[in-house]
């Protein structure tokens, strides 16, 4: 049986040699864009490939984008097939944030473009050198293969559909309270959140080592953030849809499935003007 959401440490170890097994490194740091690069490149997980948020898990920006779209899917299936992923292979995808950002980003994007078999290491980094288990400097050996994507538009919204949906579904806003509320902004042009959306930040699904909450504790969060509504109600946002991946994962993970991504997210809703804002706390 595939890995779908995520996967331990001792798991990944013993499938380290396997040929239909590929490892993506997924280090990402917003305000330094090319740390996670050289992080890499100073060590990673045995056979790792890296892939870059901004150059291969995104589109280009454009003046009614937010900062990081949905990346063209024939130029994602070329870059899958140059990892060596085919529609055959079981993908793990780790980063050092406990997969709150471009690992989680990576997973939905597989999923996206029609890939189950991918999982995200829980703990992450953090999780594999505390179990004591090596890193290297080695670049990977990857083979090139072919991915043919099939992407499924139905899991995303677009910025007028998020504005179009009826009262029974709920937005769900991953980011940190402080920037849900409009009181602080450090990444985007304007502060606050869409009108209606629920804040649920990223970081409660983790316990203290970064590793994801037993499922049982995760299902209580969500449920008690749901009240009553059913899963696929459900859409997830952030401050440009990838951190929003986590909670989505999280969902999953909690076997809550069905939710949706808002891929354009904050930094997109807040490109046109005429889309109303919201500051302080929500009323549910």
């Amino acid at each position: 049986m595939p890995y779908t959401t995520l996967i331990d440490t001792a798991t990944l170890n013993a499938h380290l040699h396997d040929p239909d097994w590929v490892i993506v490194d997924c280090r990402f740091n917003l305000m330094e864009p090319e740390a996670g690069r050289r992080a890499y490149r100073e060590n990673h997980l045995p056979g790792a490939r890296y892939a870059h948020l901004n150059d291969d898990l995104s589109g280009p920006i454009t003046l009614t984008t937010g900062r990081h779209p949905l990346p063209d899917p024939a130029r994602l299936a070329q870059r899958l097939g140059a990892w060596g992923i085919s529609q055959d292979t079981q993908v793990v995808a780790y980063d050092d944030l406990g997969g709150m950002l471009a690992a989680a980003r990576l997973w939905w994007l597989l999923r996206w473009v029609g890939h189950d078999a991918v999982a995200v290491l829980d703990g992450g980094l953090a999780a594999w050198l505390a179990a004591g288990l090596a890193l290297t400097t080695e670049p990977p050996i990857a083979p090139l293969t072919r991915f043919d994507a099939r992407p499924d538009d139905q899991l995303w919204l677009t910025a007028a559909q998020v504005q179009a949906l009826p009262p029974e579904n709920l937005v769900l806003d991953a980011r940190g309270a402080a920037r849900y509320r409009g009181e602080m902004e450090p990444v985007d042009p304007v502060a606050g959140h869409i009108p209606g959306a629920v804040n649920l930040p990223t970081e409660g699904h983790l316990t203290p080592e970064g590793g994801f909450l037993p499922t049982a504790m995760l299902r209580a969060r969500f449920e008690a953030a749901l009240q009553g509504r059913p899963p696929a109600a459900v859409v997830h946002s952030c401050g440009s849809g990838v951190t929003a991946c986590h909670n989505l994962l999280a969902m999953e993970v909690a076997g809550l499935r069905g939710s949706r991504l808002y891929s354009g997210s904050w930094s997109e809703w807040i490109r046109d003007p005429r889309r109303p804002i919201a500051t302080g706390s929500a009323v549910t």
